[in-house]
């Protein structure tokens, strides 16, 4: 094994190649939040309600995959590079490869063909991001054991994020779209070619694999995996009985599964919005800015924040600020600053969303150190430290907000009578359709922060104070240890 006698005092090597494992994977994620349903919808003519139940067979599938996976890498024996770092470099390019068939279009294929295609590849992306992000998130509990370097392993994954996420939401939006006329009131109509965006993927996939390559050379993991107990009842159904009790670990869950629904939602919808609704889907570019450009204004200060505040406290806080600020848009749907037709519409929009961005910050930003905060107590309830399953079991639950906002996305597009084949072959949607789209990208993202506002004030119960009191406990257990 490599040195592990220091277990904190990481320097800015560690933090960036901690960040590059995320922007490793974001490069392909990313594109599944911004392109996936409209490529599904609008290239392959694949019907709403079939991607519906595409996603939740998908995440049948991962139900059985993803804890099984956590509790075989938790099992393995570490190798003298690591316990964790050797399977994201080793399944960096299965993702990849999977990632650039997954926006293929075979040429001269009947919407079956494109359906059965679609299961195929879109499972098996699932599988090998499975394989790369579960013992990727567990990485960061064996980097460092002080809290506050922590939290700066959770704000560094969330820039990685960003950065990574940066090609797809914004470069590829002002490449991938075709104009091919212009709505009755004068809105450009656009549509997106599958050719330039399959080519732009393959490029992101190629870069993916370098960065994972860069992440693994500059990570280094120093706390020594606990040693494995011989007792039949320390076992995957064991852990999940202990993580169930836990309900630090369930609110997190569900907080952390509305927060990935709510990216994913509004990511996919405002696709729709920009391209239908205001007729520029260049300007989507402009939706990662406005929300990933407050972390650099609380970055520099988060640390300060958390010390004088707490996690728990800035996180629920923010969550509610977010929602006004959205609710804000759905009720300017009855101004003159919501038409479509208005040039100011759409930055007023965007103006909102950096609002929203804002009160986000704080989740975004701190959700991987409340993983670690919920492992560190599983280890102060159990005796157990299981960072495999926890977090394989964690990753679950977030894939359950993507499923959450891919079938409500279909539902609702069905619902609002979204007509594919009119999209696809370059026509013209109905008024109504057009202005239910606005409809159905305000008024749900906001139900799902208030209700991440709602579990964290009121579920989530690792507070400031109680979080003392459990390191406290931590570092006692862990001396006595050391005297052993």
């Amino acid at each position: 094994m490599e040195e592990k006698s220091l277990t904190h005092g990481i320097k800015l090597k560690d933090k960036v190649g901690y960040a590059l494992g995320d922007a490793g994977g974001l490069l392909t994620f990313s594109l599944i939040g911004a392109f996936q349903n409209q490529f599904y919808t609008n290239v392959l003519g694949i019907d709403p309600k079939k991607i519906l139940v595409l996603i939740l067979v998908a995440r049948v599938w991962d139900a059985i995959n993803d804890p099984l996976w956590g509790a075989f890498i938790q099992s393995r024996k570490p190798s003298p590079k690591g316990q964790f770092r050797p399977w994201i470099l080793g399944f960096s390019i299965p993702l990849a490869v999977a990632a650039a068939f997954m926006f293929l279009k075979v040429p001269g294929w009947s919407e079956g063909k494109y359906l059965v295609y679609a299961y195929v590849t879109y499972i098996a992306y699932g599988m090998m991001y499975t394989a790369v992000n579960i013992p990727y998130g567990s990485l960061a509990s064996v980097v460092t054991d002080d809290e506050l370097e922590r939290s700066s392993l959770s704000m560094w994954r969330s820039i990685g994020a960003g950065v990574g996420g940066l090609p797809g939401t914004i470069i590829l939006p002002m490449i991938v779209y075709t104009t091919v006329g212009k709505y009755p009131n004068g809105v450009d109509q656009k549509v997106l070619d599958g050719d330039k965006l399959f080519w732009c993927v393959l490029i992101l996939c190629v870069v993916s694999v370098g960065v994972y390559f860069a992440h693994y050379k500059m990570t280094k993991e120093r706390i020594a995996p606990q040693k494995k107990i011989k007792d039949k009842n320390h076992n995957a159904i064991a852990t999940l009985k202990d993580l169930s009790r836990n309900r630090a670990f369930i609110m997190l869950c569900i907080a952390s599964m509305l927060l990935i629904a709510f990216q994913f939602y509004y990511q996919s919808t405002y696709t729709y919005l920009f391209t239908d609704y205001f007729g520029k889907p260049g300007l989507y570019a402009m939706v990662s800015i406005c929300t990933y450009l407050p972390m650099a204004i609380f970055i520099p200060i988060m640390n300060k924040l958390i010390t004088r505040f707490g996690k728990k406290e800035l996180c629920a806080v923010g969550m509610a600020f977010a929602t006004v600020a959205v609710l804000m848009q759905y009720f300017i749907k009855f101004t003159p600053l919501a038409d479509a037709t208005n040039p100011i519409a759409p930055y007023v929009f965007l103006g909102l969303t950096f609002l929203s961005g804002l009160g986000q910050t704080f989740l975004v930003l701190e959700v991987w150190a409340l993983v670690m905060d919920v492992i560190d107590y599983h280890e102060v309830r159990t005796g157990k430290r299981e960072e495999g399953m926890t977090y394989a079991l964690f990753s679950f639950t977030r894939k359950l907000g993507q499923t959450l906002a891919g079938v409500g996305l279909n539902a609702l597009l069905a619902f609002i009578n979204y007509d594919v084949d009119t999209t696809k072959n370059g026509g013209q949607l109905k008024p109504e359709v057009i202005g239910n789209i606005y409809n159905i990208s305000t008024i749900v993202p906001a139900i799902m922060l208030a209700l991440m506002a709602v579990v964290l004030f009121f579920g989530y119960d690792l507070s400031k104070k109680k979080l003392a009191e459990i390191h406290t406990e931590l570092e006692q257990k862990r001396a006595a240890e050391a005297e052993e």
